[in-house]
């Protein structure tokens, strides 16, 4: 019989998740949704970095970036990645590993509209990644981009999101005496069933 009681109980990890992080959203003061998300470049050297997740859907997890940032280039070349999502005040943690695909669609476009003016002006204006001559200079293609889009820009052609539909989901709640509660979800592919293990803290 399975001792996935309490706040590791549930049959769908996607659901699971979504639970932990509404809760993450009464307790934690700033960003609930921050995940380190790791890559790896050509060389096999490893990249990490906070993104806001943005979604959790029936089949993944949803961030945005700019198509033309470094994350990018290596989630392209990759086709694969990581993330753990770390809350203090709940004392718990998710980590996500698995296949990762640009999510391009209608979905991406009512995020982008969902967001302020002068985000979505931001997104048009940095070249993320790039080297940057000064503050100033932003600015001054902040200015630029709002005169040419005006209040009401489309998304950016080299702007969407990616969504990660795993193949290992762990859930990590913090013990006493650092005797942890550690829960394996696995898989071979998405059609497969998830095999749950429990793991030594």
């Amino acid at each position: 019989m399975s001792d996935r009681e309490g706040i590791f109980a549930g049959e769908d990890p996607f659901v699971l998740a979504r639970h932990w992080l509404d809760e993450a959203e009464a307790s934690e003061m700033n960003d609930p949704n921050a995940i380190a998300l790791s890559t790896v470049d050509s060389n096999g050297l490893p990249n990490v970095r906070m993104v806001l997740l943005k979604e959790i859907l029936a089949d993944g997890f949803v961030f945005y970036t700019n198509y033309e940032s470094c994350k990018a280039n290596e989630l392209d070349a990759a086709g694969k990645a990581a993330f753990v999502i770390h809350w203090k005040s709940l004392r718990r943690q998710i980590r996500v590993r698995g296949p990762v695909a640009r999510f391009d669609g209608p979905e991406a476009d009512a995020y982008y509209e969902s967001r302020s003016l002068k985000s979505r002006l931001g997104a048009w204006a940095s070249r993320q990644s790039r080297p940057l001559a000064s503050r100033a200079s932003l600015m001054a293609e902040v200015a630029k981009v709002t005169a040419t889009h005006g209040t009401n820009p489309k998304r950016p052609p080299f702007w969407g999101g990616y969504k990660i539909r795993p193949v290992e989901i762990e859930f990590w709640a913090d013990g006493a005496f650092r005797l942890h509660d550690r829960f394996r979800w696995t898989r071979e592919d998405e059609a497969s069933a998830w095999q749950v293990q429990r793991l030594n803290p």
